[in-house]
């Protein structure tokens, strides 16, 4: 029996799994996922539910959101934003101040402000400024909103320019938001 014959024997009898399945079928055994549904918005959204981290997610969580499956798109936005992704913070904070999938929380929606302000994003400190402005998610603090919202002015955020000259009058920025959603309750 010749050495190539040997290797060709063993090769068939280890290819013989794979061959079980078809092309682009995706199959799950104790080894692994034979062709998984990589680069899928259900591939992502499944891997929303584990504990581990993929920078590949990032991406998937504003499409995923879109769709109405707010609860992966909310792990998405918060696992990227907790490995240090400070594009996923604003929308950690969108999920939490809409509560699509759970009551809105405005004090989580507030932390995630903060957290991007303090990594010197112009948005984190624009929104983070308005939060404190309005006292929405974080208490009344007229001195500090506006030092958020001259950082982010200076940094050249339009939003925040026009809010400087509105004498920071967050309505003048948002002049199309639900005024009952950022009212002081009066009892």
């Amino acid at each position: 029996m010749s050495i190539r014959w040997v290797l060709a024997a063993a090769l068939c009898l280890l290819a013989a799994p794979l061959a079980a399945a078809s092309v682009g079928e995706t199959v799950a055994d104790e080894l692994g996922t034979l062709n998984p549904e990589e680069l899928t918005v259900q591939y992502w959204a499944a891997r929303s539910e584990e504990g581990r981290f993929d920078p590949g997610m990032c991406m998937y969580g504003y499409p995923i959101a879109k769709m109405g499956w707010h609860e992966p798109a909310r792990k998405i936005f918060e696992r990227c934003a907790e490995h240090g992704n400070p594009y996923a913070m604003p929308w950690a904070a969108w999920t939490e101040e809409n509560g699509y999938d759970r009551p809105s929380n405005p004090v989580a929606a507030a932390e995630w402000d903060k957290k991007l302000a303090e990594t010197g994003s112009a948005l984190g400190q624009l929104n983070y400024g308005l939060d404190a402005l309005r006292g929405h998610g974080v208490a009344r603090d007229r001195a500090l909103g506006k030092a958020l919202v001259d950082r982010a002015a200076a940094a050249g955020e339009p939003t925040a320019k026009a809010l400087v000259a509105a004498d920071y009058d967050p309505e003048a920025v948002t002049p199309t938001a639900d005024l009952a959603h950022y009212r002081q309750p009066q009892f």
